[in-house]
């Protein structure tokens, strides 16, 4: 058995690790250095709790028309944005509008906490009350306005997204491409991809692809027999084949896990590609002290201008996938560190995550990441345990189309159960119980890791997939049918008749240029034979 803890998580302008590995021992005494219980203890103690009254939703969380739908604003964002996303808000506000009125559109107060932002809507800490809180709470805006740290408190009993691009043009890109994915039905077929990146002798990328990725796709075989499945594990998980999966042969749904790319501070990659998902080809020991070339990682300008990613949810697990915070919040796991070290500006989504969901040609519907260190207490316990529960119910309600935003409660339950047993036993710790080292050390990763979950993107979206077993494009035919409409004869509302169409007016060209062809090698023939005509 392994007694060193490790963690994911690449330097990329140096090749080395974030966090070397460390003994139980000394991350336990990390973790009896926290001095304080989260802010919001009591309402994770209530969550983590079975037996006490239900938290969160208590209506049928699928129904917008129950649940309602809101959106929070930064207290300063351009009205341009707002215009730009007038065509989702609109949509939404129909949806949840459709029984009474739950819609409701906030704006958020510079340094508001959570509970004073319900407050101000005359709602406490605990079960939902859609009236005047909707359930699902798309933030829109940059994390240094409405922070992150707002974002974690607010997803504990709500259902909460966050999107923020760099102009408006993308702002409606992105409202476009999620209104019409619901409203045209535009469906994807049953098709899941899984992803594992195993970097040489890396024991991190080998515990995610043995005990999460390959695992996970078994289970989700048998719980889902009406899918297909691709698995891509070890060698076969490179850069060429991310770019296969988000171009030519992108499913419904992609589980990637794998390092993040991290850059340091003032490194000019850093805003554009923090969070990119480093494939099979680094080698860490061969390459340590070598910035990562991009060859090795997929990143934002990865994505091609034809990317079919339109109607799909990406789940990434990889450090820095959703997000970046400004300053470090495991700077504690260096030695010496006293002060948490500024790593970034100031906090940023994911350039991947963005760019996918502001595709030109449609976006996809939602990227599941993390903010912050992706921990590998995710899906193993005490070392050598695997546990893909949490993700395999989370899974399993996507697939049925079930919002992202539900889904994803999952998580939010680990995160309630385990900040609760963390701050249980830091109580036990100063009234001098004794408690094991490496329990709490594990306790301690794995509450900082469920915290971090996040969902980019308007947690209200699900996924739209047809009967068929196959990843039929999307939007690209969609988009080609629509624009060949008159010249090509094409019916937009068939499109599997309107392919075929299309694929016998190809055949019918290529036989009549292979007969061009071979009229112009025989008049070439008899040309040079003198039979000119």
């Amino acid at each position: 058995m392994n007694d060193l803890l490790y963690f994911n998580g690449v330097n990329a302008s140096t090749g080395e690790y974030l966090t070397p590995p460390l003994p139980a021992d000394q991350l336990a005494q990390i973790a009896r250095g926290e001095t304080s219980a989260p802010d919001n203890l009591q309402e994770l103690q209530k969550r983590g709790d079975p037996n006490a009254p239900h938290l969160g939703v208590t209506v049928d969380a699928n129904d917008l028309a129950q649940t309602g739908w809101g959106v929070i604003f930064a207290q300063d964002i351009d009205p341009a944005v707002r215009d730009a996303l007038r065509e989702l808000l609109e949509y939404r506000k129909a949806q949840a509008n459709r029984v009474k009125e739950l819609y409701r559109e906030f704006s958020y107060n510079a340094g508001e906490s959570k509970n004073l932002f319900l407050a101000r809507q005359g709602v406490g800490p605990g079960v939902v009350e859609p009236d005047k809180v909707p359930y699902y709470l798309l933030i829109v805006g940059a994390p240094d306005k409405i922070p992150y740290n707002f974002q974690y408190q607010l997803d504990v009993a709500y259902a909460v997204g966050r999107i923020h691009f760099d102009s408006p043009a993308d702002y409606a890109q992105y409202a476009q491409s999620v209104v019409r994915a619901e409203k045209e039905n535009i469906a994807r077929g049953k098709h899941a991809a899984f992803l594992g990146v195993v970097n040489p002798d890396d024991f991190s990328t080998q515990q995610s692809a043995n005990y999460l990725v390959k695992p996970l796709a078994e289970k989700m075989r048998a719980l889902k027999t009406d899918w297909t499945y691709e698995t891509y594990l070890g060698e076969e998980a490179t850069k060429a084949q991310l770019e296969t999966l988000l171009r030519d042969k992108t499913p419904a749904f992609l589980f990637t896990a794998s390092h993040g790319a991290a850059f340091n501070l003032g490194d000019p990659r850093q805003m554009k590609q923090q969070g990119a998902l480093i494939s099979t080809e680094w080698q860490p020991n061969a390459m340590r002290g070598q910035a990562i070339p991009q060859t090795m990682y997929y990143a934002a300008d990865d994505v091609t201008s034809d990317a079919n990613v339109n109607g799909m949810i990406a789940f990434h697990f990889a450090c820095y996938g959703a997000g970046t915070p400004r300053e470090d919040e495991f700077s504690h796991l260096r030695q010496g560190a006293s002060t948490r070290a500024q790593i970034a500006p100031a906090p940023f989504v994911a350039n991947l995550s963005k760019k996918l969901l502001a595709h030109p040609k449609g976006g996809a519907l939602a990227v599941i990441g993390h903010i912050d260190r992706a921990w590998g207490s995710s899906f193993v316990w005490d070392k050598d345990i695997a546990q893909t529960g949490t993700f395999e119910n989370a899974l399993q309600k996507i697939f049925e189309g079930a919002p992202v935003g539900a889904a994803t409660e999952f998580f939010n339950n680990r995160y309630a159960e385990l900040a609760a047993s963390f701050s249980s036993d830091l109580e036990d710790l100063k009234f001098g119980k004794k408690v094991d080292s490496a329990a709490l050390a594990y306790l301690w990763t794995a509450n900082n890791d469920a915290r971090g979950y996040a969902i980019v993107g308007d947690p209200a979206v699900r996924l739209n997939v047809n009967g068929k077993k196959d990843s039929a494009p999307a939007r690209a035919t969609l988009t080609l049918a629509v624009e060949s409409k008159t010249d090509a004869g094409l019916d937009v509302t068939n499109l599997d008749g309107a392919l075929e169409k299309m694929e016998q007016q190809i055949a019918a060209l290529a036989e009549t240029i292979k007969e061009l062809r071979a009229a112009i090698k025989e008049h070439s023939l008899n040309k040079s034979q003198g039979g000119q005509e």
